[in-house]
């Protein structure tokens, strides 16, 4: 695992000896610069993870080195976390305004400076990874999380979800209102998992309207039940009152031929490790796959759990 790279922009050396020591103590790489230009350029060779950077420098200040540093775009992923000598609002707000994602009064104990520093990366690399319609973690941490469980010998149930009916959807009503109905699918599975999951369930989403659910085997079809109540209700809302009347929307194949196509619905897959071995995120999208097949022949909303022992 590669260590963590953080730049100190601050021309005290008493300071900077400070910081590098508590930063070097936690496992962090640490890089220095004395002045504005000089951390600048050590931005584009050093190319470091998170950046802390004094306000007051002589010549360039701090502010002047946030503001360069966030006009390009190159840079918007990467944190800045401000150092202010005393506690001045408006060098607070002028920080956060010009792109800072955090500050530190001096003087700070080691403590905080590493918490700071630990949180605002996590909070960046949860925004780096996660979809960017929903919010929701992507599939670099759908698959750590899936592997941490097998890791750790947890007992644990997979529920994957995508939506029937879909593409035919986004025909007719565009992409606009095909994004609402995923993110509308988000929102109901996010609370579902909140209302009959466990505090630590996960919920990622894979892409397109494809998301997962990692939970256990005890909550997984309650989950599921109220997903699919939720959803047939709520999905409603996104269509003309003409297709809710009919109960389906017409438009044409690639052929010209016209077609009818239901409303939206979803089906949901559940694998667990409950009374068979699985030793891999593969293997489970493979057993997954099979059974979203398997309810997507089902009409509705519909979920389907794997019971086979091997």
């Amino acid at each position: 695992m590669f260590k963590k790279k953080i730049l100190i922009i601050d021309d005290t050396e008493f300071m900077t000896k400070l910081i590098s020591d508590i930063l070097t103590g936690a496992d962090y790489d640490v890089v220095v610069a004395s002045d504005g230009p000089t951390g600048l350029q050590k931005v584009r060779t050093e190319k470091p993870d998170l950046v802390i950077l004094d306000v007051v420098m002589p010549g360039m200040d701090g502010f002047e080195v946030c503001r360069i540093l966030r006009e390009d775009e190159s840079n918007n992923l990467m944190p800045i976390i401000m150092l202010t000598a005393q506690e001045n609002e408006d060098d607070k707000l002028t920080g956060l305004e010009l792109g800072a994602d955090d500050y530190i009064i001096k003087p700070f104990n080691s403590r905080e400076l590493v918490s700071r520093v630990r949180n605002t990366l996590k909070r960046i690399d949860r925004n780096r990874w996660a979809n960017p319609l929903t919010g929701l973690r992507g599939n670099i941490e759908i698959q750590a999380e899936i592997n941490q469980r097998i890791a750790t010998r947890q007992l644990f149930a997979v529920i994957y979800a995508d939506l029937d009916n879909f593409k035919a959807y986004n025909d007719v009503y565009g992409f606009a209102s095909g994004d609402r109905a995923i993110k509308l699918t988000a929102d109901i599975i996010i609370d579902n998992v909140h209302n009959f999951g466990n505090s630590e369930d996960f919920i990622g989403h894979i892409g397109g309207d494809d998301f997962i659910i990692v939970s256990t085997p005890d909550k997984a079809e309650a989950i599921c039940q109220g997903i699919i109540n939720d959803f047939d209700n709520k999905i409603k809302s996104l269509y003309c009152d003409e297709d809710l009347q009919r109960g389906y929307i017409v438009t044409s194949n690639r052929q010209g031929q016209i077609m009818k196509f239901p409303l939206i619905s979803v089906s949901l897959a559940i694998v667990s490790n409950e009374i068979r071995e699985l030793i891999s995120h593969i293997q489970i999208s493979e057993i997954a796959a099979e059974l979203k097949k398997k309810a997507k022949t089902m009409p509705g909303s519909t979920y389907v759990k794997d019971r086979r022992k091997n």
